[in-house]
């Protein structure tokens, strides 16, 4: 046997391992949804950034509070308004009088784990002010360069249902998110046990239970093992099929990017690693179909008025494509 392959595969089995640990850490505080965990820890090993959508009280902001908890990083968090401008985000020059010259002083989005609450609260002029900083991991200010920390990584929320005061985020930023994370109600049973397990305590101490379990070393060594994991070019065609039918479906309005094609061979990658295989297999590639896709589509108008949803559009078009084995 080759060295390399058995080397390979033991270290996909530590990274399983530290997964299973990462989740019985978060279990501490968030009952029940395993898929969120997973889409959230898949997203730290492809270095995206996750918008999650959900209503209020779902534990959408605890969720990206537990992320940078469990990784030994800084964590900062920005409540977005329609009165917020780009220099909140960003940062913006100051004035020395002592020295007579101008610094700059970096905003809050300068951290590891930037939580953005309410990201469609800001008009466009302020969203736009990510466009640089998640795509190229820096801000440009007053002809300077100023690069992030490693890892950096943006989870934004929104709310699906209260569409009143808010600016919807044009394509061209939504497709720079890895995932769109859907966070449903508890089932009866998950919620009595948050409340069982949860009362008389604050959320604060909640946190304090959870343990930090990565480094930013060990963030980057597990990135790269993610990247190594094997793909049968079969699977690589399977996953254009699948990207080029949402261009050619008269459902859609706008189909998905190249970029959705990439994010979906990587969130594939790491999705066979968390679960223990250096190699994909299709059903990778299918769970992570409606988390990279569905924020990157556009139902035609007529779709929308039939209420059909873009997760069933995609489930339609898995269906129709033949499986390779």
């Amino acid at each position: 046997m080759d060295e390399n392959i058995f080397k390979e595969s033991l270290s996909v089995s530590e990274l399983n391992l530290k997964i299973n640990e990462i989740r019985s850490e978060i279990g501490k505080v968030i009952v029940g949804q395993q898929h969120v965990v997973d889409l959230l820890m898949i997203g730290l090993l492809c270095d995206g950034h996750l918008l999650l959508e959900g209503v209020p009280g779902v534990a959408k902001t605890l969720a990206a509070k537990l992320l940078a908890k469990i990784i030994d990083v800084k964590f900062s968090r920005l409540q977005f308004t329609p009165d917020l401008m780009p220099g909140d985000v960003i940062g913006t020059s100051v004035f020395n009088p002592r020295e007579g010259s101008f610094y700059f002083k970096p905003g809050p989005v300068f951290s590891n784990i930037v939580l953005i609450d309410e990201i469609n609260r800001s008009p466009a002029k302020t969203q736009s002010a990510l466009f640089e900083v998640m795509e190229e991991r820096q801000v440009t200010a007053d002809g300077f360069t100023h690069m992030m920390e490693y890892p950096f990584i943006v989870l934004a929320t929104q709310n699906p249902i209260e569409q009143e005061g808010t600016y919807r985020l044009p394509e061209a930023q939504l497709d720079r998110f890895l995932f769109k994370i859907e966070i449903g109600y508890p089932t009866l049973e998950e919620e009595i046990n948050i409340l069982t397990n949860q009362q008389g305590k604050t959320q604060n101490e909640l946190l304090n239970d959870v343990q930090k379990l990565l480094s930013p070393d060990q963030v980057r060594y597990y990135r790269q093992l993610v990247q190594e994991v094997t793909i049968d070019p079969k699977l690589i065609g399977y996953i254009a099929r699948i990207v080029n039918e949402t261009r050619n479906n008269p459902s859609l309005y706008l189909g998905a990017s190249t970029r959705a094609s990439l994010a979906l061979l990587k969130t594939s990658k790491a999705n066979a690693a968390i679960k223990g295989r250096d190699f994909v297999i299709p059903e990778d590639i299918i769970e992570m179909a409606a988390p990279v896709l569905r924020h990157r589509i556009m139902l035609s108008p007529e779709k929308e008025m039939e209420g059909i949803s873009p997760d069933e559009l995609i489930r339609n078009i898995i269906k129709s494509l033949e499986i390779p084995r």
